[in-house]
């Protein structure tokens, strides 16, 4: 079940990117927008507080979360089999919408 909920939200931002769905909230970020849809092989578990992704590929990867509301999150080089730990989707129901591959030189502030 957990790999369906994980796989779900980049299916719907794959189709939202290819102009099969309208935005149904707040554009991400303009760097996000443009930035290529995370591989498959890097996944995210997302609760209250945090949201932990797992680099599964076999070399190194950045990566970046979009969030419902479009809030800022950091590009994080991840290597392989190594985690990295986002803000999870609190009070107000931020959920993620999917993972980004970034550059962290252009995502450096906030």
């Amino acid at each position: 079940m957990t790999e369906l909920t994980n796989r779900l939200p980049r299916a719907v931002a794959a189709l939202a990117s290819t102009g099969f769905l309208l935005a149904l909230s707040a554009a991400p970020s303009a760097v996000a927008a443009t930035d290529p849809l995370a591989p498959d092989c890097v996944e995210y578990v997302q609760g209250w507080r945090y949201t932990d992704v797992h680099n599964g590929c076999g070399d190194a990867v950045a990566i970046t979360v979009d969030y419902t509301n479009g809030q800022w999150a950091p590009c994080r080089v991840l290597q392989p089999g190594q985690w990295a730990t986002f803000a999870g989707y609190g009070t107000d129901g931020n959920h993620v919408t999917g993972l980004r591959t970034c550059d962290p030189a252009a995502t450096a502030g906030g």
